[in-house]
Order: C-alpha cells, then structure tokens, then sequence
C-alpha cells in the first residue's frame, strides 16, 4: 500500500503516556514533570484510558448488552464521578470548560445506555463489538481531556485533538484495521499545522472511527499501536512509550527477582518476544516504525533518568537468556481412530476448528498418529475444540501445566527452571527452547 506521509519536514518525537502513568492526580503532575524536561520540542502524545479504567467500561458494555440498562448506568456513574473528582483536583481556572467537555463525552455513552440494545443470533459478535467499542473508546477520551486542561493550567501549552476525526478505520469493531493513505491525509491537514502554533499536540490511543463517525477501537495494545502510526506518517525521530517498569525486561520481576533490564533490543527480537507470550511491545506496533526505521524507547515514567530500552534494528548481541512463563495451559492430544498418519487433511482439519472457536496454539508438535495442541485453559473454547474434533480424532485433555519459553538458552538456565518439573513436551532450535511442564507430584 502507497500512501502520502508528512511533506513538510518537522523534527518532532511521540511520546505515548498509559494508564498507570495518569491514574492519579500525583502522576498527572510526574507527567507534566516529564514534558519540562522537553518544553523546546514538538512532541505529539498519545494518552491511555486511566488504569483499570478500560476493565470498568467493558464491565458497563456487559451489562447493557446483557439488557441490565440500570446497572450499567450505576457503574457508569461511578466513572463519571472518578473523572469528576480527578478533574477537581487538576483543574481550577478552567474547571467549568473541562467540566463542559467532559459532560459531552459521558453524553455520547448515556445516549446509548438509555437505548435497548440490538442482539445478534450469536452471543458477542458484531452488535456486542459495536457496542463495546462506541462505550469503551470513553476512557481515552475523558483522560486526555483532563490532562490537557491540566498542562494548558500548568502553563504547559498544548492542543487537545479528537483522534476520531483523524484516524480512519474499517468497520471491524474491536479489532479495526486502519485505513492508512486517508489517515495520513488528515494527519497531513489537521496535526502538522498544529506545530505552527504549539510544540505539544495532545490525542488519544486505541480508538478511531468509521467513514460514518462510529467509533472503533484498534484491539490489543492499541494505545501503543496508535503511537507507531502517527510516527511512521510523520516521521517521527522516534517513540517513547512511558511504563511502570525501568525497561523491556529478560523476565517478570515477580517471578524472578534477580530480573533486568535489556539496554537494546531489535525489533526482530522484540517481535519474537511477544509471540511466545512476553508482556512487550506488541508486535502490530513494531511494524510500523521498523518500515521508517524509527527507533523506539521505554522508559521509567517513576525516573526519567534512568535510560530504558530502545528497540532499533540493529541486532542486538549478549543478551541475557529471556524467560517467558505461561501458566494455566492445556494441553489437548490428538489421536488418529484408525491408526492412519495424522498428516495432510486431519492436520488442516485441526487448525479450522482452532480458527473458527478462535483459540491461538500456544505450541504444536506432530507425531505419525497424533498430534498434541497447547493451548490457554479457556474451558468452554477447549470443549467447543474437542467437541469438534471428537469427529475425527481420540481426544485427551491434560490441565495445570506450565509452558516455558526460554530465547538464548543456556544449559544451566534449562536445569534450573525445570527442577522438580516432568516435561511433557519439549521443542527447540539454537535460538529458543519451549517446554510444557507438570509438577512432579500432580
């Protein structure tokens, strides 16, 4: 796909702030702390829903599909008092205008709240889709709007842009796919002459819309997502995604203390991370800044300081070996009733029925008469699998196991995270060794 990107050369980064970074009125301030450090730089930024303000949203889309309409306007009061409350505490001055926006955006969801939803003939398809995204895409909304009355408060002067109105989606709700040459157009009209004026433009991740003005949300990660598009079309010299961590990490601190963090990554490894489970960058967000080879920062919004990790693609070299846990797994065997090889069709038939319950393999491994499928213990999906594969298959089920994901493996590493552990499955290549394991004793 060809598409027009920015002309006009700026030299500007995207900074992208997530929940955690703005889900107090103390970490709004750390925020403002941040942008001090860069007041001489254009930068575009990108702004989360609140933390766990997402979760409570869908809870409110759950209800109101469910026909609950009243519980579903209590929880949503809930959050309009929470962003009240917020906005009390950031806002003084222009306390009655922020207080005006925000009563817009809480007007768009109870217009729909009040409305008796239209169910499709399957549970949670596109209706479901349709009303989650039109609720949800609230959070970022309400968020950036506070904390954009707080930075102009702060003196901190800033444009506040309705992402809507510039990032264009197909109609796949949930999960849309963005519609790349007419969002750099818009990017093109409505941003960059924002610059002229200001060197901070404040939008939202995870949300777009529809030719229709219907709004749409971008699937996982889609906050960080949204970031890697406005770069790529603006050429961005690079991306900051602020977290909670001091960096991109060889493992999960609460499982390993002794964890640390990775100066570089390349974006290939990056990529394979997050396909064996790691808690990365997404690799949909990747891609675009790996095509304009922009490079891409996380860093500690609790220091600044501290240096992070940059991802680039330049390969990285003497890494520490990366340790990926996935626990609740499942794993479903599969044995051929007539004792035929399990090649060809019956293989084929096996990943229909795991695309059509829509349940991803977390690791796969063929013998002649049997294939075995692990899987995340989702109980009814691997009941609706099985159900299905009953047809032409001797199916096994085995729960409570642990998938080990282990890149740049050392022996000494494997011998010590399988210590007291039966491997069920195991496969491996120079780079990565993946094993399924049961307690000894279950």
């Amino acid at each position: 796909i060809i598409f027009k990107t920015a002309t006009k050369k700026i030299y500007m980064k995207v900074f992208k702030f997530g929940g955690a970074s703005i889900n107090s009125f103390e970490r709004i301030q750390n925020l403002a702390k941040i942008l001090r450090e860069y007041e001489n730089e254009k930068i575009l930024i990108v702004i989360s829903a609140m933390g766990k303000m997402t979760n409570a949203l869908e809870k409110v889309a759950e209800e109101f599909y469910s026909g609950k309409k009243e519980d579903a306007l209590q929880l949503f009061e809930k959050i309009k008092q929470n962003h009240l409350t917020l906005l009390k505490y950031a806002v003084t001055q222009q306390w009655e205008a922020a207080t005006s926006e925000l009563l817009n955006f809480f007007t768009e969801v109870e217009w729909l709240l009040h409305d008796k939803p239209v169910k499709d003939t399957a549970y949670r398809t596109g209706r479901y889709n349709y009303y989650y995204d039109q609720i949800v895409c609230a959070g970022e909304l309400l968020s950036g709007t506070i904390v954009s009355f707080y930075l102009n408060e702060e003196k901190i002067q800033n444009k506040w842009i309705d992402v809507r109105d510039v990032l264009r989606t197909d109609d796949t709700f949930r999960d849309a796919a963005v519609d790349w040459p007419y969002t750099a157009k818009n990017i093109e009209e409505k941003i960059l002459p924002l610059f002229n004026e200001t060197n901070l433009i404040i939008t939202q991740g995870f949300i777009g819309s529809t030719d229709e003005n219907e709004s749409t949300t971008l699937g996982r990660e889609g906050s960080d997502y949204t970031a890697a598009v406005f770069a790529n079309i603006l050429n961005a010299e690079s991306v900051t995604i602020w977290k909670d961590v001091e960096g991109v990490m060889n493992a999960d601190p609460k499982d390993f203390p002794d964890a640390v963090t990775i100066p570089e990554l390349s974006y290939k490894e990056v990529i394979e991370m997050a396909y064996y489970g790691a808690q990365v960058i997404h690799p949909k967000t990747i891609k675009p800044l790996q095509n304009k080879n922009i490079p891409l920062y996380v860093k500690s919004f609790l220091n600044q300081r501290l240096s992070g990790t940059v991802i680039m693609s330049k390969n990285s070299r003497n890494l520490p070996p990366i340790i990926v846990y996935k626990r609740n797994q499942a794993l479903i065997t599969l044995d051929s009733k007539d004792f035929s090889f399990v090649e060809g069709k019956p293989v084929n038939a096996l990943y229909e029925i795991l695309n059509q319950v829509k349940i991803k393999p977390n690791l796969t491994q063929n013998a002649a008469i049997s294939l075995f499928v692990c899987v995340d213990d989702i109980p009814e999906k691997i009941a609706e699998v099985a159900l299905q594969a009953a047809v032409i298959f001797d199916v096994q089920l085995e729960k409570n196991l642990t998938l080990l994901t282990i890149r740049h493996y050392t022996a000494e590493f494997i011998n010590k995270l399988t210590e007291n552990k039966t491997i069920v499955l195991q496969q491996k290549t120079a780079d990565t060794i993946q094993l399924l394991m049961r307690e000894i004793n279950q």
